[in-house]
Protein backbone atom coordinates (compact mmCIF):
# COMPACT_ATOMS: atom_id res chain seq x y z
CA UNK A 1 0.00 0.00 0.00
CA UNK A 2 1.42 3.38 -1.05
CA UNK A 3 1.30 6.00 1.73
CA UNK A 4 -0.80 9.08 0.93
CA UNK A 5 -0.25 12.62 2.07
CA UNK A 6 -3.21 13.84 4.10
CA UNK A 7 -3.09 17.63 4.36
CA UNK A 8 -6.74 18.56 4.62
CA UNK A 9 -8.27 17.65 1.25
CA UNK A 10 -7.31 14.02 0.57
CA UNK A 11 -9.83 11.83 -1.21
CA UNK A 12 -11.73 9.45 1.05
CA UNK A 13 -11.24 5.77 0.26
CA UNK A 14 -14.32 3.62 -0.06
CA UNK A 15 -15.79 2.11 3.04
CA UNK A 16 -14.56 -1.34 3.94
CA UNK A 17 -16.35 -3.91 6.03
CA UNK A 18 -15.41 -4.25 9.66
CA UNK A 19 -12.59 -6.67 10.30
CA UNK A 20 -10.90 -7.59 13.56
CA UNK A 21 -7.45 -6.04 13.78
CA UNK A 22 -8.01 -3.36 11.11
CA UNK A 23 -5.83 -0.35 11.74
CA UNK A 24 -5.28 3.13 10.34
CA UNK A 25 -1.65 4.31 10.54
CA UNK A 26 -1.08 8.05 10.81
CA UNK A 27 2.30 9.74 10.29
CA UNK A 28 2.01 13.15 12.02
CA UNK A 29 5.43 14.46 11.00
CA UNK A 30 6.68 17.94 11.79
CA UNK A 31 7.69 20.01 8.80
CA UNK A 32 11.40 20.82 9.16
CA UNK A 33 12.38 23.99 7.32
CA UNK A 34 15.72 24.06 5.56
CA UNK A 35 18.23 25.96 7.67
CA UNK A 36 16.26 25.49 10.89
CA UNK A 37 17.96 24.52 14.15
CA UNK A 38 16.47 21.00 13.92
CA UNK A 39 17.72 20.50 10.38
CA UNK A 40 21.21 21.71 11.29
CA UNK A 41 21.58 19.98 14.66
CA UNK A 42 24.74 17.97 15.11
CA UNK A 43 24.39 14.37 13.97
CA UNK A 44 20.86 15.00 12.64
CA UNK A 45 19.90 12.98 9.57
CA UNK A 46 16.60 14.03 8.06
CA UNK A 47 14.35 11.03 7.50
CA UNK A 48 12.15 10.57 4.47
CA UNK A 49 8.49 10.83 5.53
CA UNK A 50 7.35 7.95 3.32
CA UNK A 51 10.13 5.71 4.68
CA UNK A 52 9.07 6.60 8.23
CA UNK A 53 5.45 5.74 7.48
CA UNK A 54 6.47 2.51 5.77
CA UNK A 55 8.36 1.53 8.93
CA UNK A 56 5.31 2.33 11.07
CA UNK A 57 3.08 0.13 8.90
CA UNK A 58 5.71 -2.61 9.18
CA UNK A 59 5.51 -2.37 12.96
CA UNK A 60 1.72 -2.72 12.81
CA UNK A 61 1.94 -5.75 10.52
CA UNK A 62 4.54 -7.31 12.84
CA UNK A 63 1.70 -8.07 15.27
CA UNK A 64 -0.68 -9.25 12.55
CA UNK A 65 -2.72 -6.06 12.27
CA UNK A 66 -4.47 -5.42 8.96
CA UNK A 67 -3.43 -1.97 7.73
CA UNK A 68 -6.52 -0.44 6.14
CA UNK A 69 -4.68 2.73 5.16
CA UNK A 70 -1.50 4.67 5.94
CA UNK A 71 -1.55 8.46 5.87
CA UNK A 72 1.09 11.18 6.17
CA UNK A 73 -0.24 14.24 7.99
CA UNK A 74 2.35 17.06 7.96
CA UNK A 75 2.06 19.37 10.97
CA UNK A 76 3.70 22.72 11.67
CA UNK A 77 3.55 22.42 15.46
CA UNK A 78 2.53 19.93 18.15
CA UNK A 79 -0.84 20.68 19.79
CA UNK A 80 -0.89 20.08 23.57
CA UNK A 81 -4.40 18.58 23.57
CA UNK A 82 -4.38 16.23 20.57
CA UNK A 83 -0.86 16.48 19.04
CA UNK A 84 -2.39 17.38 15.66
CA UNK A 85 -4.73 20.28 14.81
CA UNK A 86 -8.50 20.20 15.23
CA UNK A 87 -9.14 20.13 11.48
CA UNK A 88 -6.92 17.11 10.96
CA UNK A 89 -8.57 15.34 13.90
CA UNK A 90 -11.96 15.81 12.23
CA UNK A 91 -10.62 14.57 8.90
CA UNK A 92 -9.13 11.45 10.50
CA UNK A 93 -12.35 10.82 12.45
CA UNK A 94 -14.22 10.73 9.14
CA UNK A 95 -11.68 8.35 7.72
CA UNK A 96 -11.94 6.08 10.79
CA UNK A 97 -15.70 5.89 10.27
CA UNK A 98 -15.55 5.27 6.52
CA UNK A 99 -12.90 2.55 6.89
CA UNK A 100 -14.55 0.94 9.94
CA UNK A 101 -11.18 0.63 11.66
CA UNK A 102 -10.87 -0.32 15.31
CA UNK A 103 -7.43 1.09 16.06
CA UNK A 104 -5.50 4.21 15.05
CA UNK A 105 -1.69 4.05 15.29
CA UNK A 106 -0.02 7.43 15.66
CA UNK A 107 3.64 7.25 14.64
CA UNK A 108 4.77 9.58 17.41
CA UNK A 109 5.01 9.67 21.20
CA UNK A 110 1.69 10.79 22.70
CA UNK A 111 1.20 12.21 26.17
CA UNK A 112 -1.52 10.41 28.17
CA UNK A 113 -3.94 13.33 27.81
CA UNK A 114 -3.32 13.47 24.04
CA UNK A 115 -4.07 9.76 23.72
CA UNK A 116 -7.29 10.05 25.74
CA UNK A 117 -8.49 13.12 23.83
CA UNK A 118 -7.82 11.47 20.47
CA UNK A 119 -9.73 8.35 21.51
CA UNK A 120 -12.73 10.50 22.43
CA UNK A 121 -12.60 12.46 19.18
CA UNK A 122 -11.89 9.53 16.85
CA UNK A 123 -14.21 7.02 18.61
CA UNK A 124 -11.47 4.38 18.27
CA UNK A 125 -8.62 3.03 20.32
CA UNK A 126 -5.37 4.97 19.81
CA UNK A 127 -1.87 3.56 20.14
CA UNK A 128 1.31 5.62 19.84
CA UNK A 129 4.70 4.44 18.58
CA UNK A 130 5.97 3.56 22.05
CA UNK A 131 2.90 1.47 22.86
CA UNK A 132 3.10 -0.32 19.51
CA UNK A 133 6.77 -1.27 19.98
CA UNK A 134 6.06 -2.45 23.53
CA UNK A 135 3.18 -4.58 22.23
CA UNK A 136 5.49 -6.20 19.67
CA UNK A 137 8.14 -6.89 22.30
CA UNK A 138 5.51 -8.34 24.61
CA UNK A 139 4.53 -10.89 21.99
CA UNK A 140 8.09 -11.74 20.91
CA UNK A 141 9.84 -12.18 24.25
CA UNK A 142 10.59 -15.88 24.78
CA UNK A 143 13.09 -16.07 27.63
CA UNK A 144 12.23 -15.49 31.27
CA UNK A 145 14.36 -12.36 31.45
CA UNK A 146 13.01 -10.95 28.20
CA UNK A 147 9.42 -11.39 29.36
CA UNK A 148 10.15 -9.74 32.71
CA UNK A 149 11.93 -6.79 31.12
CA UNK A 150 9.18 -6.16 28.58
CA UNK A 151 6.45 -6.32 31.19
CA UNK A 152 8.38 -3.94 33.44
CA UNK A 153 8.81 -1.47 30.57
CA UNK A 154 5.14 -1.78 29.72
CA UNK A 155 3.98 -1.11 33.27
CA UNK A 156 6.22 1.94 33.64
CA UNK A 157 4.80 3.24 30.36
CA UNK A 158 1.18 2.62 31.31
CA UNK A 159 1.44 3.78 34.93
CA UNK A 160 0.56 7.37 33.99
CA UNK A 161 -2.21 6.36 31.59
CA UNK A 162 -4.52 4.07 33.53
CA UNK A 163 -7.06 3.95 30.76
CA UNK A 164 -7.99 0.29 30.74
CA UNK A 165 -8.33 -2.59 33.14
CA UNK A 166 -5.30 -4.52 34.30
CA UNK A 167 -6.77 -8.01 34.16
CA UNK A 168 -4.06 -8.83 31.60
CA UNK A 169 -1.57 -8.96 34.48
CA UNK A 170 -2.90 -12.41 35.24
CA UNK A 171 -2.53 -13.65 31.66
CA UNK A 172 0.24 -16.01 30.63
CA UNK A 173 0.15 -15.37 26.87
CA UNK A 174 2.25 -12.80 25.03
CA UNK A 175 1.28 -9.19 24.46
CA UNK A 176 0.04 -6.71 26.97
CA UNK A 177 -3.50 -5.83 25.99
CA UNK A 178 -3.01 -2.29 24.70
CA UNK A 179 -5.73 -3.01 22.16
CA UNK A 180 -8.27 -4.70 24.43
CA UNK A 181 -9.73 -4.68 27.92
CA UNK A 182 -13.23 -4.57 29.38
CA UNK A 183 -13.12 -0.90 30.34
CA UNK A 184 -12.42 1.51 33.19
CA UNK A 185 -11.42 0.41 36.69
CA UNK A 186 -10.75 2.33 39.90
CA UNK A 187 -7.61 4.39 39.39
CA UNK A 188 -6.29 3.98 42.93
CA UNK A 189 -6.69 0.22 42.77
CA UNK A 190 -4.93 0.24 39.41
CA UNK A 191 -2.03 2.27 40.77
CA UNK A 192 -1.59 -0.08 43.72
CA UNK A 193 -1.77 -3.16 41.48
CA UNK A 194 0.74 -1.73 39.02
CA UNK A 195 3.19 -0.67 41.73
CA UNK A 196 2.99 -4.06 43.43
CA UNK A 197 3.63 -5.81 40.13
CA UNK A 198 6.56 -3.47 39.31
CA UNK A 199 8.17 -4.20 42.68
CA UNK A 200 7.77 -7.94 42.15
CA UNK A 201 9.22 -7.75 38.63
CA UNK A 202 12.22 -5.73 39.79
CA UNK A 203 12.92 -8.32 42.49
CA UNK A 204 12.67 -11.21 40.01
CA UNK A 205 14.86 -9.39 37.50
CA UNK A 206 17.62 -8.95 40.09
CA UNK A 207 17.69 -12.73 40.58
CA UNK A 208 17.78 -13.41 36.82
CA UNK A 209 20.51 -10.82 36.30
CA UNK A 210 22.57 -12.36 39.10
CA UNK A 211 22.35 -15.70 37.28
CA UNK A 212 23.45 -14.00 34.03
CA UNK A 213 26.45 -12.50 35.81
CA UNK A 214 27.47 -15.97 36.99
CA UNK A 215 27.18 -17.31 33.45
CA UNK A 216 29.22 -14.40 32.13
CA UNK A 217 31.88 -14.92 34.80
CA UNK A 218 32.07 -18.56 33.75
CA UNK A 219 32.68 -17.57 30.15
CA UNK A 220 35.34 -15.08 31.21
CA UNK A 221 37.30 -17.91 32.82
CA UNK A 222 37.83 -19.46 29.41
CA UNK A 223 39.75 -17.71 26.61
CA UNK A 224 36.67 -16.89 24.55
CA UNK A 225 36.09 -13.26 23.63
CA UNK A 226 32.63 -11.87 22.87
CA UNK A 227 31.61 -10.42 19.50
CA UNK A 228 28.20 -8.70 19.45
CA UNK A 229 25.95 -7.91 16.50
CA UNK A 230 24.03 -4.64 16.66
CA UNK A 231 22.08 -2.76 14.04
CA UNK A 232 18.77 -1.38 12.95
CA UNK A 233 15.89 -3.84 13.02
CA UNK A 234 15.66 -5.92 9.84
CA UNK A 235 19.25 -5.08 8.85
CA UNK A 236 20.00 -8.80 8.49
CA UNK A 237 21.74 -9.46 11.82
CA UNK A 238 20.15 -12.86 12.41
CA UNK A 239 20.84 -14.01 8.85
CA UNK A 240 24.49 -12.98 9.28
CA UNK A 241 24.55 -14.68 12.70
CA UNK A 242 23.38 -17.92 11.09
CA UNK A 243 25.93 -17.57 8.28
CA UNK A 244 28.83 -16.98 10.70
CA UNK A 245 27.91 -19.69 13.23
CA UNK A 246 25.96 -22.18 11.08
CA UNK A 247 23.07 -21.77 13.53
CA UNK A 248 19.36 -21.69 12.79
CA UNK A 249 18.17 -18.63 14.70
CA UNK A 250 14.89 -17.25 13.34
CA UNK A 251 15.59 -14.80 10.53
CA UNK A 252 12.66 -13.21 8.73
CA UNK A 253 11.90 -10.13 6.63
CA UNK A 254 10.08 -8.64 9.60
CA UNK A 255 10.70 -5.90 12.13
CA UNK A 256 11.93 -7.31 15.45
CA UNK A 257 12.02 -10.93 14.24
CA UNK A 258 14.67 -11.49 16.94
CA UNK A 259 14.13 -10.22 20.46
CA UNK A 260 15.92 -12.38 23.02
CA UNK A 261 19.74 -12.47 22.80
CA UNK A 262 21.40 -15.61 21.46
CA UNK A 263 25.00 -16.79 21.96
CA UNK A 264 26.83 -19.25 19.71
CA UNK A 265 30.46 -20.25 19.20
CA UNK A 266 32.24 -18.47 16.36
CA UNK A 267 35.14 -20.30 14.68
CA UNK A 268 37.89 -17.94 13.56
CA UNK A 269 40.09 -18.52 10.47
CA UNK A 270 43.22 -19.65 12.34
CA UNK A 271 41.53 -22.03 14.76
CA UNK A 272 40.61 -19.62 17.52
CA UNK A 273 37.10 -19.26 18.92
CA UNK A 274 34.90 -16.42 20.11
CA UNK A 275 31.31 -16.12 21.30
CA UNK A 276 28.94 -14.35 18.90
CA UNK A 277 25.89 -12.60 20.37
CA UNK A 278 22.79 -11.68 18.35
CA UNK A 279 20.75 -8.89 19.94
CA UNK A 280 17.45 -7.11 19.45
CA UNK A 281 17.37 -4.66 16.57
CA UNK A 282 17.36 -0.95 17.31
CA UNK A 283 14.83 1.49 15.86
CA UNK A 284 14.34 5.23 15.60
CA UNK A 285 12.72 6.80 18.65
CA UNK A 286 13.30 3.64 20.67
CA UNK A 287 11.17 4.01 23.81
CA UNK A 288 13.29 5.14 26.73
CA UNK A 289 11.48 2.56 28.87
CA UNK A 290 12.95 -0.18 26.69
CA UNK A 291 16.48 1.24 26.66
CA UNK A 292 16.45 1.11 30.46
CA UNK A 293 14.60 -2.19 30.82
CA UNK A 294 16.72 -4.00 28.24
CA UNK A 295 20.03 -2.77 29.57
CA UNK A 296 20.66 -6.18 31.15
CA UNK A 297 19.80 -7.94 27.89
CA UNK A 298 22.28 -5.66 26.13
CA UNK A 299 25.04 -6.38 28.64
CA UNK A 300 26.57 -8.69 26.03
CA UNK A 301 26.99 -5.59 23.87
CA UNK A 302 28.30 -3.48 26.74
CA UNK A 303 31.00 -6.04 27.52
CA UNK A 304 31.74 -7.23 23.98
CA UNK A 305 35.35 -7.06 22.79
CA UNK A 306 34.23 -6.37 19.23
CA UNK A 307 30.89 -4.93 18.06
CA UNK A 308 29.68 -5.52 14.51
CA UNK A 309 27.37 -2.69 13.44
CA UNK A 310 25.32 -4.39 10.72
CA UNK A 311 23.75 -1.97 8.23
CA UNK A 312 21.26 -2.63 5.45
CA UNK A 313 23.26 -0.58 2.98
CA UNK A 314 20.56 -1.01 0.33
CA UNK A 315 17.90 0.76 2.42
CA UNK A 316 16.87 4.23 1.28
CA UNK A 317 17.23 5.50 4.86
CA UNK A 318 20.55 3.75 5.56
CA UNK A 319 22.28 6.92 6.80
CA UNK A 320 19.40 7.83 9.13
CA UNK A 321 19.32 4.26 10.47
CA UNK A 322 23.04 4.45 11.22
CA UNK A 323 22.45 7.70 13.11
CA UNK A 324 19.68 6.05 15.16
CA UNK A 325 21.86 3.06 16.10
CA UNK A 326 24.73 5.37 17.05
CA UNK A 327 22.35 7.32 19.31
CA UNK A 328 21.26 4.15 21.15
CA UNK A 329 24.88 3.01 21.54
CA UNK A 330 25.68 6.37 23.15
CA UNK A 331 22.74 5.88 25.52
CA UNK A 332 24.34 2.57 26.52
CA UNK A 333 27.69 4.28 27.15
CA UNK A 334 29.39 2.98 23.98
CA UNK A 335 31.29 5.33 21.69
CA UNK A 336 30.12 4.52 18.12
CA UNK A 337 33.32 6.11 16.76
CA UNK A 338 35.58 3.66 18.64
CA UNK A 339 37.26 2.11 15.60
CA UNK A 340 39.27 -0.22 17.82
CA UNK A 341 36.09 -1.91 18.96
CA UNK A 342 33.42 -1.37 16.29
CA UNK A 343 33.45 -2.84 12.78
CA UNK A 344 30.91 -1.44 10.33
CA UNK A 345 29.33 -4.17 8.19
CA UNK A 346 27.52 -3.15 5.01
CA UNK A 347 25.05 -5.97 4.47
CA UNK A 348 22.72 -6.92 1.56
CA UNK A 349 25.16 -6.08 -1.23
CA UNK A 350 23.51 -8.92 -3.20
CA UNK A 351 20.73 -6.41 -3.96
CA UNK A 352 23.12 -4.39 -6.15
CA UNK A 353 24.07 -5.12 -9.75
CA UNK A 354 27.72 -5.31 -10.79
CA UNK A 355 28.02 -1.60 -11.62
CA UNK A 356 26.37 -0.47 -8.39
CA UNK A 357 28.51 -2.87 -6.37
CA UNK A 358 31.69 -1.47 -7.92
CA UNK A 359 30.57 2.04 -6.98
CA UNK A 360 29.88 0.86 -3.43
CA UNK A 361 33.34 -0.71 -3.21
CA UNK A 362 34.88 2.59 -4.30
CA UNK A 363 32.93 4.45 -1.61
CA UNK A 364 34.15 1.98 1.03
CA UNK A 365 37.73 2.27 -0.23
CA UNK A 366 37.68 6.04 0.28
CA UNK A 367 36.79 5.71 3.98
CA UNK A 368 39.50 6.51 6.57
CA UNK A 369 41.84 3.58 7.17
CA UNK A 370 40.85 3.39 10.83
CA UNK A 371 37.11 3.27 9.95
CA UNK A 372 36.83 0.57 7.30
CA UNK A 373 33.56 -0.90 6.04
CA UNK A 374 33.21 -4.63 5.40
CA UNK A 375 30.90 -5.39 2.46
CA UNK A 376 28.98 -8.65 2.86
CA UNK A 377 25.89 -10.54 1.81
CA UNK A 378 24.56 -12.63 4.67
CA UNK A 379 22.33 -14.44 2.17
CA UNK A 380 25.02 -15.50 -0.33
CA UNK A 381 28.05 -15.50 1.99
CA UNK A 382 29.97 -12.99 -0.11
CA UNK A 383 32.52 -11.08 1.98
CA UNK A 384 32.06 -13.26 5.07
CA UNK A 385 35.62 -14.67 4.98
CA UNK A 386 37.07 -11.16 4.93
CA UNK A 387 34.80 -10.19 7.81
CA UNK A 388 35.96 -13.16 9.88
CA UNK A 389 39.59 -12.20 9.20
CA UNK A 390 38.86 -8.63 10.34
CA UNK A 391 37.22 -9.91 13.53
CA UNK A 392 40.20 -12.15 14.29
CA UNK A 393 42.63 -9.29 13.67
CA UNK A 394 40.67 -6.94 15.93
CA UNK A 395 40.51 -9.54 18.73
CA UNK A 396 44.21 -10.32 18.43
CA UNK A 397 45.05 -6.63 18.78
CA UNK A 398 43.50 -6.68 22.24
CA UNK A 399 45.65 -9.60 23.42
CA UNK A 400 49.35 -10.28 24.02
CA UNK A 401 51.27 -13.14 22.42
CA UNK A 402 53.90 -14.79 24.64
CA UNK A 403 56.48 -17.58 24.33
CA UNK A 404 57.23 -19.93 27.21
CA UNK A 405 58.73 -23.29 28.06
CA UNK A 406 57.08 -25.60 30.61
CA UNK A 407 58.05 -29.00 31.99
CA UNK A 408 55.90 -31.71 30.42
CA UNK A 409 55.21 -33.12 33.88
CA UNK A 410 53.56 -29.86 35.01
CA UNK A 411 50.04 -31.01 34.17
CA UNK A 412 48.40 -28.39 36.37
CA UNK A 413 50.27 -25.55 34.67
CA UNK A 414 49.54 -26.85 31.16
CA UNK A 415 45.89 -27.26 32.06
CA UNK A 416 45.75 -23.71 33.45
CA UNK A 417 47.19 -22.32 30.22
CA UNK A 418 44.62 -24.16 28.12
CA UNK A 419 41.82 -22.77 30.32
CA UNK A 420 43.05 -19.19 30.53
CA UNK A 421 44.91 -18.57 27.29
CA UNK A 422 44.67 -19.32 23.58
CA UNK A 423 47.38 -21.87 22.79
CA UNK A 424 48.73 -21.02 19.33
CA UNK A 425 51.46 -23.66 19.21
CA UNK A 426 52.77 -26.46 21.43
CA UNK A 427 55.86 -28.57 20.67
CA UNK A 428 57.64 -31.16 22.85
CA UNK A 429 61.45 -30.89 23.07
CA UNK A 430 63.57 -32.80 25.60
CA UNK A 431 60.76 -33.26 28.11
CA UNK A 432 59.51 -29.67 27.89
CA UNK A 433 56.67 -28.06 25.96
CA UNK A 434 57.66 -24.94 24.02
CA UNK A 435 54.41 -22.99 23.77
CA UNK A 436 53.18 -19.81 22.15
CA UNK A 437 50.04 -18.47 23.80
CA UNK A 438 47.82 -15.44 23.38
CA UNK A 439 46.40 -13.97 26.59
CA UNK A 440 44.16 -11.14 27.64
CA UNK A 441 45.97 -8.13 29.09
CA UNK A 442 44.40 -8.86 32.49
CA UNK A 443 46.26 -12.20 32.67
CA UNK A 444 49.50 -11.21 31.00
CA UNK A 445 51.39 -10.52 34.24
CA UNK A 446 50.27 -13.85 35.74
CA UNK A 447 51.59 -15.81 32.75
CA UNK A 448 54.86 -13.85 32.70
CA UNK A 449 55.56 -14.33 36.40
CA UNK A 450 54.38 -17.96 36.70
CA UNK A 451 55.91 -19.37 33.50
CA UNK A 452 58.79 -16.95 32.80
CA UNK A 453 57.03 -16.06 29.55
CA UNK A 454 58.56 -13.52 27.14
CA UNK A 455 57.00 -11.52 24.29
CA UNK A 456 56.62 -13.59 21.15
CA UNK A 457 58.96 -12.86 18.26
CA UNK A 458 57.72 -14.15 14.90
CA UNK A 459 60.34 -15.96 12.85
Amino acid sequence: MEPRSFDGDADRPRSAGANTGRVLVIGPYLRVRAGSADAQSEGHVQRDAEARLDEATGLARAIDLVVADAIITPISQIRPATYIGKGKVEEIAGLVKSLDVELVVMDCALAPIQQRNLEKELHAKVLDRTGLILEIFGRRAKTREGSLQVELAHLNYQRSRLVRSWTHLERQRGGFGFMGGPGETQIEADRRLIQERISKLESELKKVQATRRLHRAGRQRVPYRVVALVGYTNAGKSTLFNRLTRADVQAADMLFATLDPTLRALNLPHGGKAMLSDTVGFISNLPTQLVAAFRATLEEVLEADVILHVRDISHEDAEAQQSDVDAVLRQLGINPDDSGRIIEVWNKIDRYDAEQREELLNIAARRPEDHPAMLVSAVTGEGVDALLAAIEERLAAKRTTLDLSIDASDGAGISWLHRNAEVLSKELHDGRFDMTVRVDETKRDIVVSRFDAVPHHAT
